[in-house]
């Protein structure tokens, strides 16, 4: 297992069962930003800009527990 998929599953073990959506959209931000790294900005972008153009989607980084 690579550190960084440690990182992940050290994160999910920490903050999964928190219950509330915000908590577990927050999780999923994290998670994506540990696999993006420094490209987070750009994944973001791209999520949001969707296959109809800009602002085709809106990415919520949730609120942290």
């Amino acid at each position: 297992m690579t550190t960084k998929e440690q990182k992940i599953l050290d994160e999910i073990d920490s903050y999964g069962g928190i219950d509330g959506a915000h908590h577990k959209q927050w999780l999923i931000d994290r998670v994506v930003r540990i696999i993006t790294g420094d490209k987070y900005d750009e994944w973001v972008t791209g999520y949001e800009d969707g296959k109809y153009g800009p602002e085709t989607y809106s990415w919520d980084t949730g609120c942290a527990p």
